[in-house]
């Protein structure tokens, strides 16, 4: 009997029969796997059998889970002793493997700490990282903004320096710091080491949370001046309480206590938010939103444990809070609660069902979740309308899904940057950005320098490399649209779209000329056009990227070659000299006597150095 091979391109029908008679119905992991053996899913279960066979029902599926199934060609399972272990499992795999039909928290940062450093003077600063640094650390933050505003109402308040040491150990007289009442100059003598350590307790008492405690000393110590008649010392500590009293209105939350994270899960057809709120003593830290990547179809609830999980067992560094108040119950709680407890030692309390002041707390993080999700989707559709019309008025007969446009910036030939920027339809691809620095051309040439960048960006296309744009804009007119063309013939690269972005007579926004693919097909899109908007505002962003490139190049280029030129200054020396003034820009100021003061420097080579800094 003849027959034949399936085509090598439709994948092997899972046989879930077979599989769902052997499979065990104790706790445990699942993953799937395609026909090629990439990991699809990950997942745990109470009972392993029992929830594989729900995957394989004929009815009820959702969309998007269907669509897994399909892709399935081999499930693996691996048997825990509970679910708790299962929890753990999972977790440790979709952070390892980061399935792309798993809810995925993409953010890998680390959490910013406030940090205050050891010695007489200790300051406070911004840490992310490794906690090897000799001080003590408060946080984590929920972002860096959180603690901007902390950092700036305590050097308003109690006036710890907040100076680089490097800069703090070089001065010779008090900063503008100093002027405007930010810090006591402790750098130049200003402070007493008794006086300057008490307000670095106060503030350690404010980043603790211990805020009505120290109200209650601050308040006594102004008793305690006024009846000595110290007016001056009495309105200070005025003005303390008084700013520590109006920033406790802002984050009291309306008279709420403890350590409580709140969290709210919302999920909308085209994506999902979960706005978390962190309260330390009582005190809101701040808030963020996260956009998980959802790729089944899921409810708020699953949204929600899924981050739970990824959130407080993802990091042993991460800060722990006594509760977590959720905006929808999950039968899955109390395994999360066990893991959190095995895992971190801590013992943690979930609640959905809340009163008073955790009702209202619990509100505003569902009404954050809600506007920021809005916000974003409206955001994307308005976007990829925008690429609709531009698919419409360049006569495409599908909508366009990666747009490359580049921009060169120099000052007048000099540290030349050109940029790369990436859109989709749904925003910038920014991991996908690209500044390239010009090297070998004559210094003003645009036109070699957008060649040199093209061919380095579409040299590792031809490499099998990186993905093909469907659309290049070249930000120029028409001399600028023939170089692209020159660089992906020279290369071959296979056919795409060539837009060139020229500047009306005028030279005003809305009047541009656009190229399509030649100098020939010149043409214009009305100052309301979508279309035209979207140009605008990819031309504009490579535009910003490029200058932002080249400035932080001539910026670094300014600051380090002068003293690279002088014979006798290596790198170790050339820091050296630097540690020692506090910057390039107090060694610009030094005379050469000054500098022949510093370590291991002649007479002779503080010459050299001050002709080369003054060469201009």
């Amino acid at each position: 009997m003849a027959w034949s091979m399936p085509p090598a391109d439709v994948a092997p029908v899972f046989d879930a029969s077979s599989f769902l008679a052997t499979c065990s119905g104790r706790p445990g992991v699942y993953r799937m796997f395609d026909a090629s053996g990439n990991l699809l899913y990950v997942g745990k279960a109470k009972n392993l059998k029992n929830r594989l066979a729900s995957y394989f029902r004929k009815t009820g599926l959702a969309t998007k889970t269907s669509a897994l199934v399909s892709k399935i060609a081999q499930v693996e399972t691996t048997i825990t002793g509970n679910e708790t272990e299962a929890l753990l499992l999972e977790q440790t795999l979709i952070k390892q493997w980061r399935p792309p039909y798993n809810i995925l928290l993409r953010d890998d940062k680390s959490y910013p700490y406030v940090f205050l450093s050891d010695g007489d003077f200790p300051r406070l600063d911004i840490h992310r990282g490794a906690k090897n640094r000799k001080g003590r650390y408060f946080g984590p933050y929920p972002s860096a903004g959180a603690i901007r505003e902390s950092l700036a109402l305590l050097q308003k308040t109690f006036l710890v320096r907040q100076c680089e040491d490097s800069y703090y150990r070089n001065r010779t007289r008090p900063c503008l710091q100093y002027q405007i009442k930010r810090c006591k100059a402790p750098c130049v003598g200003l402070v007493e080491p008794a006086e300057y350590a008490e307000d670095v307790r106060h503030s350690v008492m404010f980043l603790e949370g211990r805020s009505n405690a120290l109200n209650a000393e601050l308040s006594a110590n102004m008793q305690q001046a006024s009846a000595e008649l110290d007016f001056e010392r009495a309105a200070e500590l005025r003005d303390q309480m008084a700013l520590l009293r109006r920033v406790q209105d802002q984050q009291s939350m309306e008279g709420g206590t403890g350590d409580v994270d709140i969290i709210a899960a919302m999920v909308n057809p085209g994506g999902a938010c979960v706005h978390l709120i962190s309260v330390r003593g009582g005190r809101v830290l701040g808030s963020k939103n996260f956009f998980p990547q959802v790729a089944i179809e899921e409810e708020a609830k699953d949204v929600l444990v899924a981050f739970l999980s990824q959130y407080y067992l993802g990091s042993h560094e991460r800060d722990l809070p006594t509760e977590l108040i959720v905006n929808a119950p999950h039968e899955d709680y109390p395994v999360l609660i066990a893991a959190i407890q095995e895992l971190r030692g801590r013992e943690i309390a979930i609640s959905h069902r809340v009163r008073a002041t955790r009702a209202r707390w619990q509100a505003l993080a569902v009404t954050n979740a809600e506007q920021a999700l809005g916000a974003r989707l409206a955001n994307r559709e308005h976007m990829a309308g925008r690429f609709d019309a531009l698919a419409e008025a360049l006569g495409m007969d599908e909508v366009p899904q990666r747009l490359e446009c580049f921009d060169i910036s120099h000052s007048s030939g000099e540290a030349t940057v050109a940029s790369c920027v990436v859109f989709g339809p749904e925003g910038p691809i920014k991991s996908d950005y690209r500044r390239y620095n010009i090297e070998g051309v004559t210094g003003g040439d645009d036109y070699a320098a957008m060649h040199q960048a093209l061919t380095r960006r579409f040299s590792k296309i031809k490499q099998n490399e990186g993905k093909l744009p469907d659309i290049l804009l070249v930000d120029g007119g028409k001399g600028q649209l023939a170089m692209a063309r020159e660089v992906l013939t020279e290369l071959e690269v296979p056919e795409l779209i060539l837009l060139g972005v020229a500047k009306g007579t005028t030279r005003k926004p809305g009047l541009e000329t656009l190229y399509l693919n030649d100098a020939a097909h010149e043409f214009t899109l009305p100052g309301n056009s979508p279309a035209l908007h979207l140009i605008q505002q990819i031309r504009d962003e490579s535009h910003r990227f490029a200058i932002t490139g080249h400035r932080a190049r001539r910026g670094k280029a300014r600051r380090t070659s002068s003293l690279e030129e002088v014979a006798g200054v290596g790198p170790k020396r050339r820091r050296e000299l630097l540690n020692h003034f506090g910057g390039l820009q107090e060694l610009s100021r030094a005379s050469t006597e000054e500098i022949a003061k510093a370590p291991g420097i002649s007479k002779k080579l503080a010459g050299l150095i001050y002709a080369a800094l003054h060469s201009e």
